[in-house]
């Protein structure tokens, strides 16, 4: 007979693995990006912020708070994410795990719901830190909320995908180094993608992570580079695209089951 009740046991048992583990690494976790994203706050804020005293109506310091939050959150979403699920193909437990009375969907939401948690966590640190070197204004909190944890769900799924892709350390640490943080930089993290000449702004607008960093910044003080039913859009489309790619997995069993 086929199991039809919800295994939250299963899940909450390997939600807490994980998130017992990142209390063991909590300096690579937590303090390691709080401390770099200070350090973007001293140099930005030294080196551009005193030739650049606003950005639509809004400081300098203040403007690259909703860059910098998701510059965090999309490389750590990715990254605990990816090693969750990756450790157990390194070490072998996966296929314990796959034996084990848990469906697919309750392993996909007990490592990606660990992951996103770190991130939200992560998030509210580096907002919290943030106040204290420029002011902060947060003029639609219910959308922040909204975008912040659409996005860290989302790129935890996309970490998820990553983790099983990957056939070693190296390729783990590619997609969040080489991919991703490239594209957060040149989507408009510290800069209004309208300050670009027009043919780059052209360019910029195929940047996914451009439609991302504007919707959270407008959460924040109301001005964006795109709409922000538009950066709603595609997040969304990611995040569907994301789920879709996690099903294809675990239907045909790529690099799961060989």
């Amino acid at each position: 007979m086929s199991r039809t009740t919800f295994n939250w046991h299963g899940v909450w048992a390997i939600y807490r693995f994980e998130m017992a583990r990142a209390a063991r690494t909590v300096w690579q976790s937590l303090v390691a990006p709080v401390i770099t994203t200070s350090l973007y706050f001293v140099v930005f804020g030294a080196a551009i912020g005193s030739r650049i005293a606003q950005v639509d109506g809004v400081t300098y310091g203040s403007f690259i708070v909703p860059g910098l939050i998701m510059l965090a959150l999309f490389t750590q979403s990715i990254s605990n994410a990816s090693f969750g699920i990756y450790f157990p193909k390194f070490t072998g437990t996966i296929y314990e795990l796959l034996s084990a009375p848990v469906s697919y969907l309750e392993i996909v939401l007990a490592y990606v719901g660990a992951a996103a948690t770190k991130s939200i966590v992560l998030g509210l640190i580096i907002l919290a830190t943030a106040a204290l070197f420029v002011p902060i204004q947060i003029l639609h909190p219910v959308w922040m909320v909204g975008f912040l944890v659409l996005t860290v769900t989302t790129f935890s799924l996309f970490g998820f995908i990553v983790g099983i892709w990957a056939n070693n350390f190296e390729q783990l640490q590619f997609v969040p180094m080489l991919v991703v943080t490239p594209l957060t930089f040149l989507g408009g993290a510290f800069y209004s993608v309208d300050m670009l000449p027009p043919s780059w702004r052209t360019l910029a607008l195929f940047n996914p992570v451009v439609y991302l960093i504007s919707g959270f910044r407008w959460s924040f003080y109301g001005t964006a580079d795109v709409g922000v039913e538009l950066s709603l859009a595609i997040t969304l489309a990611f995040f569907a695209i994301c789920l879709a790619m996690v099903a294809w997995i675990f239907r045909t069993g790529y690099r799961l089951k060989n």
